[in-house]
Order: structure tokens, then C-alpha cells, then sequence
């Protein structure tokens, strides 16, 4: 009786799967909604009389109703990559030739598929069922919400046909269609909550929540549309993926195109620019790869985006409005930067209360003044800025401020030609906060707890005037604070006294200084090694380094000269601050010395992190794509699509023992 009911319920699901693939990833249903909710609502009643049938991947779970306890970080298993932005024909082109250039062929085949104004989500399926989902996060790590996207029934929780890889990262777009949205707003605005701006907030809050019951009750939607790590996928082109996605049972976008040419592109984007407001969901654009993963290879990615994809955004949405004030902001540099103040007005979705004006060069350019009224946009459909002024009404013309409007400081230009003028008093309160969130951040100093509410109230009673003056804070400075206790101070006091310890790269970084970054910091820390080396150090020291560069080599020249900065590093030096680098051994004439080396696969002799510090000690280069630059991919056990691109390319694979025997 026991296995009969097994096998019934059992059947009930792939029934149900079908309809789920016949709706969402074929367009073509067979029966009725009521039908289908008669279907679930049997399955749900065996469920609940035989629970030792239930099932992590059964179609009830996409009901939702448990509440999630927080959401885990993981690691995506392939860099999720953001795309370059184009925002004419023009730049379109230019796209093009550099992709014609990179292949030497004048003939390249695209796809061009609407971008969905959504969030990004990567879905893992092992042996075809769905095991993680998360969110991009900073591209190489995310937020796992599993939990949530069970609800989306879109998303298959195991994949339909035969030919399904042993493992895949599947990422795609949730969003929420314009109906819903309109929905959500109007109950929650009954209720008194307030409303979402635009329906990708709307879809981002969504799959936040930790009630995964209304999660389900807001109808997300998904679009697959991209390919990440995979093992056991031969697929040859963007399109053959796209159409597989179909049998798996993931729903693509059915306005998805080959393209022939750029001239085929660029009619696709004008086409969808002007039907954009025809469809039920948002889209802001239009996402254009190379169709040949083989061609995808060879043109690689930068740090940040693939060469192979680019995205054309459609002309951000406009609108007219009155310039109340002109105020400016001080930044953490000490840059000054002018922001208009507006009488409210609705723009792409969002309302819109400020625009940046960038420069005061940009303001005599407009020639703006309070009381005009101005034409603004979202530039990229992102950051408001004001585009020019539609009507002058304003009087009084704008003047650049003699001082610092938060310290009223010195202001200067740098240079003649410089359009950015910068408060120079390191004590500006503006600059202070800003710089001390910076100074105790996770790439800098790393001081857990230091954040943004403890530091303004540290600023605001003039406890902490400099970076040293965090490592004379006390326990009783923290108990005066809002919200402290004893446990709380005592954790925060062993995280400034644990910074203490951190490399002179990290601490390079968390100075702030204008134009270095966390790469160039750790480039000077490994050329100089300790802090005294480089007060000692003239500008010819700095610029003579190769990756520094002349405008950065001022730069760096002009902070250490300052007397302040030598009397704060002094401070810091006296609270114990280390300040030293442990040099990386570097190697020459080795095997791997000039060399380009990917790894791919699950290491078992060396972690990763060890393979890649080996790596570069021995001279040579870790890289996390394969490109014809690539020397040699480094294979350990299932390897992912950096091995198939490898053999397309004909990049030499060595084998995790093989590079052993290669380190000096």
C-alpha cells in the first residue's frame, strides 16, 4: 500500500512538471487553470497525509509559506561578469569593429535578446536538479535565495530531457511584470506601506524577504538567458543554449533574435526601442553577444566585463522640472561637487529630488540658476543629472564658493585645467566621516564595526578629529554612544587593536589617497616595504614603478609631502599601526616565469588560493579566463567550460600533477 501511494505521488509530480513546461517554457498549455489547481491540490492534501513522500523538489514547495532564517553566502562556481554599456549607434559600431578586429573575420553572427530590467540570478543544477540559486552579489560570491526562487514557477526545480550536463550554472533574469507591480502598489498602498518606486525594485525586495509565503503571492518571473560553469554541456553557440534551455524546461525570452550582421543588430534595438511600452515587463535595452562560444573565446574578458557581450541602453527618460537650490557636496577626496536641488518630478519610474551638476564648469555651461526650470534625465536610466535649462527664471547668477561650505576651508584648483575644485583642510568634517568609513572598511583596515552611525556620532562630540585617534578610543567613548553595551564595545575595541596588524597595502589603501586604488597600494607596498622607505621617496621613485603611472605618481608624491599627513603617520606609528609589507618571493627563469596560467576544476593537491600564490611567486600570471593569452590551464577533477574552451582554443592543459613539476 505504502510503495503504491509512493508511486501515485510520485506520478502526480511529473504530470505536474509537464504543465509547469508546457506553460512557462513552451507557451502552449494543455488544460485549465482550474484544472492544473485541482492537479496541486492533491498532491499538497498526499503530501500532508503521507509526509514521508515529501520531497525538496516537489511543485509544492512553490507554494511557499515557511519563513527563511537569514540567507548563507556562496560562491559562484563561474565569475558573473557585468556588461559594458553603449547608449548610441554609434558606440554600437565601434563595439562591432573591435569584435571584427579581435577575430580577423569582417563576418560575425549575434544574438540579440531585450535586456529585462530585473535582477540577475544564478541557478546551479547537479545532475539536473536545482541546488542553489543566488544573486550575483559582487560577482563572485552571492546571496543564496533558494528558498525564494522555488516560488518562481518558472524556474524548474529539475530539468526535463535526457542530454542534461552533469553540472551547469544557469543565470537569468527575475522580474516582475508590469501588471503585478501595479497590484503590489495598490494593496500596499491600502495598507499604508509605502509603494516601490519601479518594478525591479519592486522584484529585488521581493526576493529578499524572508516569508517565502509572499514571495510566492507577488508572481516573480524569470527569463534564462546566460551560460556559467558547466560540465557536460557541448553546445556551440549562444543559440544552441537558448534553444536547449526550451527542452530543460526554462522559459527564454521568445523575442530573442539571430542577427546576421551589426545592420540586423541595430535594427533589432531601434525596433524594441520604440515597442518597449508593448510588452508586460520592463526592459531597458538590448543585450548583444557573439553567437560562437568558440569566438566568445578568443575575444575574452577584461577584468570586469566580456569583450564578447556588450549591452545598448535605450536613451534614458527625460523629464522637466524647477531648480529649488543649488547645493554641494563634499566628498571624501575633498572634492566639491555641485548637486541641484528639485521640486519633485516622476523619471523613468522613480521620483526624482536631486541631480548632479558634476563640475562648476557644467553649471556656466547651462548656465543654471536657482528658480530655472531644467530638463533632467537618468543617464543610463540610473543617476539623475540635468541635461539643460528650458526656461531661465532664476536672477541670481551662480558663483563658485570662496571656501569649504562644510568647514568654510580653503578651496583649490590643482591645475589650471582641472574642472574640480577641492577642500584641502584634512579635518573637514565632510571628508572626515567619509574617510574614516573608508580607513576601517573591509578591503582597508577592516575594523568590524566601526560603520557609518558610530563614526558620525564619534565626529559629531569631536572624539575622533584622524584616523589615529580611533586607536585612542575607549570603552567608556563607546558606552556613551547610542545603542552600546559592554559586549559590543569590548568586540569593536579587539577589531581596532586587531588592525593594528594589517599589511602596509591594506593600510596604503585605507589612507585614501587620491587616485590609489587597492592594486596600485599593493604594488607600492611590495616595491617599498615599509612606510619609512617611502616618506623617503621622491615623486621620480614613484613614477619609475611601471604599473603607477605620472598623474598617480603626483598624486602620491604630493600626500606624503604634506606636513599633516607625516604628523598623522607618526600618530599611527606611536599607537603601534605596523606599517610594513611581507615581500611576495618572485622568481625568474622558472618554467611558469611570463606565463599565463588558468585553473579550472577542484584542486587536490594545492588549494586554489595556494596554486595561484605559486603561481605568481614563480614569476608568472594567474588568470580567471581562458583566452588565446592563456599559456597553460591547469586541470583538476570535473572541470568546467575553461576546460572545453582550452581544447578549442588549443591552449596547452597540464594536469594539477604536471604543474607541480613545473614550480621551481
Amino acid at each position: 500500500m505504502s510503495q503504491a501511494i509512493g508511486k501515485q505521488i510520485e506520478k502526480l509530480r511529473q504530470i505536474i512538471r509537464r504543465h509547469d513546461y508546457l506553460y512557462y517554457a513552451q507557451a502552449h498549455p494543455e488544460i485549465s487553470d482550474t484544472e492544473y489547481d485541482d492537479l496541486m491540490r492533491t498532491l499538497i492534501d498526499l503530501e500532508k497525509q503521507y509526509p514521508q513522500f515529501v520531497t525538496d523538489d516537489s511543485p509544492t514547495v512553490r507554494v511557499g509559506g515557511g519563513i527563511v532564517s537569514g540567507f548563507k553566502t556562496v560562491a559562484h562556481a563561474h565569475k558573473m561578469l557585468s556588461l559594458d554599456n553603449t547608449y548610441s549607434i554609434d558606440d554600437l559600431r565601434q563595439w562591432h569593429e573591435r569584435v571584427v578586429k579581435g577575430l580577423g573575420e569582417p563576418n560575425v553572427e549575434y544574438v540579440a535578446e531585450l535586456k529585462i530590467d530585473g535582477l540577475t540570478a544564478n541557478l546551479t543544477y547537479d545532475r539536473g536538479k536545482l541546488i542553489t540559486a543566488a544573486t550575483r552579489g559582487d560577482g563572485q560570491t552571492g546571496e543564496d535565495v533558494l528558498a525564494n526562487v522555488k516560488t518562481i514557477r518558472a524556474i524548474p526545480l529539475v530539468l526535463f530531457s535526457k542530454n542534461i550536463p552533469r553540472f551547469i550554472e544557469i543565470r537569468g533574469e527575475v522580474y516582475l511584470p508590469i501588471a503585478d507591480f501595479k497590484g503590489l502598489n495598490q494593496t500596499r498602498n491600502a495598507a499604508g506601506a509605502d509603494v516601490f518606486s519601479n518594478p525591479r525594485n519592486a522584484a529585488a525586495g521581493s526576493l529578499k524577504l524572508l516569508d517565502t509565503g509572499e514571495v510566492a503571492r507577488r508572481h516573480l518571473n524569470f527569463f534564462a538567458h546566460s551560460l556559467g560553469e558547466t560540465i557536460g554541456f557541448s553546445g556551440t553557440t549562444q543559440w544552441d543554449f537558448l534553444t536547449i534551455l526550451k527542452e530543460w524546461g526554462l522559459r527564454t525570452n521568445p523575442c530573442s533574435q539571430v542577427c546576421s550582421g551589426i545592420d540586423e543588430v541595430i535594427a533589432f534595438c531601434r525596433q524594441w526601442q520604440e515597442k518597449r511600452r508593448e510588452l508586460d515587463y520592463e526592459i531597458d535595452g538590448v543585450v548583444v553577444k557573439v553567437n560562437s562560444f568558440k569566438s566568445q573565446g578568443v575575444l575574452g574578458t577584461t577584468q570586469k566585463s566580456p569583450r564578447w557581450a556588450v549591452a545598448f541602453k535605450f536613451p534614458a527618460q527625460q523629464a522637466t522640472t524647477e531648480v529649488l537650490a543649488i547645493k554641494m557636496n563634499v566628498g571624501r577626496t575633498g572634492v566639491i561637487t555641485p548637486t541641484a536641488e528639485l521640486a519633485p518630478v516622476e523619471c523613468a519610474g522613480v521620483i526624482i529630488r536631486n541631480a548632479t551638476l558634476h563640475n562648476f564648469d557644467e553649471i556656466k555651461r547651462l548656465g543654471v540658476t536657482a528658480g530655472d526650470t531644467v530638463l533632467i534625465e537618468r543617464a543610463g536610466e540610473v543617476i539623475p543629472k540635468v541635461v539643460m535649462v528650458v526656461k531661465h527664471s532664476g536672477h541670481a547668477e551662480f558663483r563658485v564658493p570662496g571656501a569649504c561650505p562644510i568647514c568654510d576651508g580653503v578651496i583649490v584648483k590643482e591645475k589650471e585645467e582641472d574642472v574640480a575644485y577641492r577642500c584641502i583642510n584634512p579635518s573637514c568634517p565632510a571628508q572626515l566621516e567619509r574617510g574614516l568609513l573608508h580607513f576601517a572598511s573591509r578591503q582597508a583596515m577592516d575594523i568590524e564595526g566601526l560603520g557609518e552611525a558610530v563614526i558620525a556620532q564619534l565626529v559629531a562630540v569631536q572624539r575622533v578629529r584622524n584616523f589615529a585617534d580611533i586607536y585612542t578610543l575607549t570603552k567608556n567613548d563607546f558606552l556613551k554612544l547610542e545603542l552600546f553595551k559592554d559586549k559590543k564595545a569590548d568586540n569593536l575595541l579587539a577589531a581596532i587593536e586587531k588592525s593594528k596588524t594589517r599589511p602596509l597595502s591594506r593600510f596604503l589603501f585605507a589612507l585614501g589617497i587620491r587616485h590609489v586604488g587597492e592594486k596600485a597600494a599593493y604594488v607600492l607596498a611590495q616595491r617599498f616595504l615599509t612606510m619609512d622607505t617611502i616618506l623617503k621617496a621622491q615623486y621620480d621613485d614613484f613614477d619609475a614603478i611601471e604599473e603607477i603611472g605620472p598623474v598617480m605618481a603626483a598624486s602620491i608624491a604630493v600626500y606624503f609631502s604634506l606636513p599633516q599627513t607625516r604628523e598623522l603617520i607618526a600618530e599611527l606609528h606611536k599607537a603601534g599601526i605596523v606599517m610594513v609589507e611581507t615581500p611576495e618571493p618572485h622568481k625568474t627563469n622558472t618554467l611558469l616565469t611570463g606565463k599565463t596560467v588558468v585553473f579550472t576544476g577542484e584542486m587536490q593537491l594545492l588549494s586554489r588560493s595556494e596554486a595561484e600564490s605559486l603561481v605568481r611567486s614563480a614569476g608568472g600570471t594567474s588568470a580567471s579566463s581562458v583566452s588565446t593569452k592563456t599559456d597553460f590551464v591547469v586541470v583538476g577533477q570535473n572541470p568546467g567550460s575553461k576546460f572545453e574552451k582550452a581544447k578549442q582554443l588549443g591552449v596547452r592543459i597540464v594536469s594539477e600533477k604536471q604543474f607541480k613539476e613545473m614550480l621551481p
